[in-house]
Parts: structure tokens; C-alpha cells; sequence
């Protein structure tokens, strides 16, 4: 049901809601000062905003039919993200169990290739699966991988993972189904299939810039390996069938949205039923099988709280009347510097609100420019280590070295590949009318 706009921003529930926002916003940015779980200041500011805008509403004898609304949406919102990053995590569990990144990592550490090699190759698998796989199942998966190469370089390990999560947004920015702001434009119609492709040379040069830049901060020399004690690590039953399994999942979400206009999770929800029975045929054909459940246990239960908590903390702020303020860019300085701008502030706030709040206001604006707010709101998140579900997900794999502070230090290396990418849209959709 459609309600009349509620703007509360300059109320006291507005002001209250959004101190309470920025500090636990202090708290997410220092998780490893303070030694606080970003989930659980996240998780606080998203329920007790809203509670505060229960509060108002009582005390002002206001319907609250159109906050109810407000929160079941919100509900669907969080419950297709958070359904989906369940099926992925339970996914990249069980290849773990079924030692599946153990032989990766021992095919890569095996032929003498050097800490930069390595760096370079999970950047381009990262870059490349992406736009397949969608950028936060990449950036898992890799960041997995990454860490079972060496647990302790962590001069290795922190650019490393730095050059998956920008090479994971950057690859799934140039395609409709590797980001879920892409995803957001193409189901609203901003743009084609084929457009999105022709972001590539923009999302491909901004992340080598970074990746070129960040590569001078990766040691010399190459991870340890003794090949007379470190024999080749076997695929236990059903290793490469979990793999199938996977790949076929993601084709599943990917077609089920595109041509029934499924929710992403329902075809992963699929996936994991198929999962559950093949560990099922496994174990009556009488193989080693797994117990899915116990791998679900090991799921990092703090991302998809931290997930539920951020995105009920913005859709507070945007209910509250906040993001609408976004708008107002467009107005006062024009679409290209208002859209590169989105970059910004999609590291600091969340790049699905963010790009939701733009495609409801709508802006005119032609194809150039609708495709230029996809690559910013994509890329943007880069910025800032939880600025993006990549972001957050190899926080939550690599916790403890892969932290903000650590994030921060090489921030500049991005913020160069972000202008860079900037430049050559500018370039080839402007002056040149590639697209």
C-alpha cells in the first residue's frame, strides 16, 4: 500500500536516530580498538532506531499503518540478502570440509609462484568471477583461498585481500548480475544487458591502477613449501560434486530472477535443498558424505547480523526521511559530479539504499549517466572496508587482519583507481560515445 512521504529528519526522533547511527557507525569503524563485534553495534542501532520511531509515533497518536508497511518491506529486503549470504557461506563451508581450497591453495603454493604472483592471480580470478558468481561469494571463496596460502604474512594477506574486495566490485559492477546495485538498475530498466558490458574498460583499469599500486606493498620471496612434507592434499567424496553443485546454484538464482523474476535467494534456498540431498546419495552409496547442518554452524553468524542490523539502521534513516536528501545533489551541482559523489556516499552508508533512494527519485538522466551511478555505487563501496558486502565478508573470513584500520592505510591506492575509472568514463561515454 502507498502512503504519503513521512519526513521526521528534523524531528527529535530524527536527530536521536541518527546520533544513535553515527556512534554505532565509531563502534563498527574501531571493532578492533575496542574489541566489539561489529555486529552487535550494528544489530543495537538497527532495532532500537526503529523502536524510537515506535516511540514518536505513540506519542504523537500517529498511525502507524505506514511504518508496519515500512518494516514488512524492510523484512523482505534483509530476509533476500540474508538468505542468500547463508546459502553461500554454507556453501563455501562445506568445499572447505571437502578440502577443496586446501588443493587449490596447494596447485598455487606448489609451482614456486611468488607472493606477487599469487597476489596478481587471485586479483584476476577475483576481477573475472564476479561478474558470474556475484562480487561476495567471490570475494569469500578467494579471501578462503587466500588464507590458506600463508595464515601469518600478513603483509601479504591484507593487500591481498584489499586487491579481492576491489577487483571483486570492480569485476561485478560491468555485470547485471554481480552486484546487486547493477542488479537493481537492469530490473528497473535503466539499461540493457549489453549496456552494462560496456563498463568494462571503465571497472577493468580502475581496479589494475589499484591492484599496480597495491602490489608494491606485497613482500618478495614465496610461500613456504616443502614438497617432501607437504604431500598433495586428497578431495574427499563428493569434493567436485559440491563444486558442480555450486555452480549450478548460482545459474539457478541468476535464471529463476531473469525469467520468473524470482528473488536471488529462492533459486539459492533451491541449491541448498540440492545440497542437503546429494550429502543424502552420498551416504547411501556408502561415501565419506557431510552433515550440512554442522557445516551451517560454522557460517560466520556475526556478518549476517551485521548485515541484518546495517540495513535496518539505513532503512530507519531512509524511513525517517535522510536519504531522500540525496536527491537534492542532483539539483544543485548536476548528474555527473552528483553521481560520482554517490561513490562516496555508498562507502559510508550502504550502496542498496543509496541506489534504491536514487532509482525512486528517478532523476532525469540518459543512458551515459544511469550507467555511471551503477559503477559508482559498485566500485564506491571499495572506499571503506565494510563499504560493500565483499567488504564485509572478508572482514568476517580474514578477522583480526583484515580490519578498518588495516583497510585505511591503503585507502589511497583505491581512491587513485576510483578517479582513474571516473577518467575513463569520462572518456569513452562523453567524448568518445563508446556505448
Amino acid at each position: 500500500m502507498e502512503h504519503e512521504a513521512i519526513n521526521l529528519a528534523t524531528t527529535w526522533v530524527g536527530w536521536l536516530s541518527l546520533a544513535v547511527f553515527v556512534v554505532a557507525y565509531y563502534f563498527i569503524a574501531t571493532e578492533e580498538k575496542y574489541e566489539v563485534n561489529k555486529a552487535k553495534p550494528a544489530l543495537f542501532a538497527g532495532t532500537f532506531m526503529f523502536m524510537l520511531i515506535g516511540i514518536y509515533f505513540a506519542l504523537n497518536g500517529m498511525n502507524p499503518e505506514a511504518l508496519h508497511d515500512e518494516l514488512e518491506n524492510l523484512i523482505l529486503e534483509i530476509a533476500e540478502i540474508f538468505f542468500f549470504l547463508l546459502v553461500a557461506m554454507t556453501y563455501i563451508e562445506t568445499l572447505i570440509e571437502r578440502g577443496v581450497f586446501d588443493l587449490m591453495k596447494y596447485k598455487l603454493v606448489s609451482k614456486g609462484y611468488t607472493y606477487k604472483k599469487l597476489f596478481w592471480l587471485t586479483g584476476l580470478l577475483a576481477f573475472f568471477i564476479s561478474p558470474v558468481a556475484d562480487n561476495l561469494t567471490t570475494a569469500l571463496i578467494l579471501s578462503t583461498v587466500l588464507f590458506t596460502i600463508d595464515k601469518k604474512n600478513f603483509s601479504f594477506l591484507v593487500p591481498g585481500a584489499i586487491n579481492i574486495v576491489v577487483a571483486a566490485n570492480a569485476g561485478g559492477a560491468w555485470s547485471p548480475f554481480g552486484d546487486i546495485t547493477t542488479l537493481m538498475a537492469w530490473t528497473a530498466g535503466k539499461g540493457q544487458f549489453v549496456d552494462f558490458l560496456f563498463l568494462f574498460p571503465t571497472s577493468i583499469i580502475g581496479w589494475g591502477l589499484t591492484a599496480f599500486l597495491l602490489s608494491k606493498s606485497v613482500p618478495d620471496g614465496e610461500p613456504h613449501f616443502d614438497a617432501s612434507s607437504e604431500k598433495k592434499p586428497t578431495l574427499r567424496d563428493g569434493g567436485m560434486g559440491v563444486v558442480y553443485l555450486g555452480i549450478a546454484t548460482i545459474v539457478t538464482a541468476v535464471l529463476g530472477h531473469q525469467f520468473f523474476h524470482f528473488p536471488a535467494m529462492w533459486g539459492m534456498m533451491f541449491g541448498l535443498a540440492v545440497l542437503k540431498l546429494y550429502s543424502i546419495t552420498l551416504n547411501k552409496t556408502g561415501q565419506d558424505s557431510f552433515d550440512i547442518y554442522v557445516n551451517m554452524q560454522k557460517v560466520e553468524n556475526d556478518t549476517l547480523l551485521f548485515f541484518f542490523g546495517i540495513l535496518s539502521a539505513v532503512g530507519a534513516l531512509h524511513f525517517l526521511g535522510f536519504l531522500h536528501y540525496i536527491h537534492s545533489l542532483y539539483d544543485l551541482i548536476g548528474p555527473t559530479a552528483a553521481n560520482i559523489g554517490v561513490g562516496f556516499i555508498s562507502a559510508i552508508v550502504d550502496n542498496v539504499p543509496v541506489m534504491s533512494a536514487i532509482l525512486k527519485s528517478s532523476p532525469t538522466m540518459d543512458i551515459a549517466q544511469w550507467l555511471l551511478v551503477t559503477l559508482t555505487a559498485g566500485i564506491g563501496g571499495s572506499l571503506i572496508s565494510f563499504g560493500s558486502a565483499a567488504g564485509v565478508g572478508v572482514m568476517g573470513k580474514l578477522r583480526g587482519i583484515y580490519t578498518f584500520g588495516a583497510h585505511m592505510k591503503h585507502a589511497w591506492t583505491i581512491l587513485v583507481g576510483y578517479i582513474a575509472s571516473m577518467i575513463v568514463w569520462y572518456i569513452q561515454f562523453e567524448l568518445l560515445g563508446l556505448y
